[in-house]
């Protein structure tokens, strides 16, 4: 099994490769500080599993996973977190990958999740397990669909650049598009979330795991 991990912290990277390696068979064959790095990383190795971050600099593994789940063909994805929060797995799920691993737990559920991933199988931890069933079992009992992101990849990019505080021209450089392209998207991403300013963009882009608290 060749395996691209992404963890914006080095001393998190080395224990979750230790732990990975030590599967019969299991290499890492790529390693990545940031979401970014981690789509450039998987267009050039051919790797069978992706292994990222919720919350990363630059793009989020959440971000990454959209982008790596395109390819073709795409390596089986597993989200890492130190979140065990609700909306963090529903949009890993979203995003494409095929399980969920807290940090705290990692030694115990990581290469049980491996195999999964590589079965074609999901993988969550139990309490997330648990947590989905009561969700999904308590909006059939309301009649309610759970909701959909309603933002595009574009705007979720958008959104996490204004919650880290940069500016419209620094959102335009670090997108290569204009300051005004900038601006339409923000309006757009206001009018979708029914949203006013920059602070309650903020507690969105946390929820949704785009930026650590």
């Amino acid at each position: 099994m060749r395996i691209l991990l992404a963890d914006d912290h080095a001393l998190v990277r080395r224990g979750v490769r230790l732990i990975l390696e030590t599967r019969p068979g299991t290499r890492v064959v790529a390693e990545a500080g940031d979401g970014a790095e981690a789509v450039a990383l998987a267009r050039r190795e051919p790797v069978d599993l992706a292994v990222l971050d919720v919350s990363m600099p630059r793009m989020t593994g959440l971000q990454a996973a959209r982008e790596i789940a395109r390819l073709d063909p795409a390596p089986r994805i597993l989200m890492l977190s130190m979140y065990d929060h609700d909306q963090y797995f529903y949009e890993s799920l979203r995003a494409g990958a095929s399980g969920y691993v807290l940090k705290s737990a990692a030694d115990q559920d990581l290469l049980q999740a491996c195999d999964a991933a590589l079965r074609g199988e999901p993988f969550l931890y139990p309490a997330a397990m648990a947590s989905l069933m009561r969700s999904h079992l308590e909006q059939l009992r309301r009649g309610v669909e759970p909701k959909a992101n309603p933002l595009t990849p574009r705007e979720d990019e958008v959104l996490k650049l204004i919650a880290e505080g940069r500016s419209s021209r620094e959102i335009a450089e670090a997108l290569t598009i204009s300051p005004k392209t900038v601006e339409h998207h923000r309006a757009n991403v206001l009018h979708k979330l029914g949203m006013r300013d920059r602070t309650e963009l903020t507690r969105y882009a946390i929820r949704a795991g785009l930026i650590e608290p």
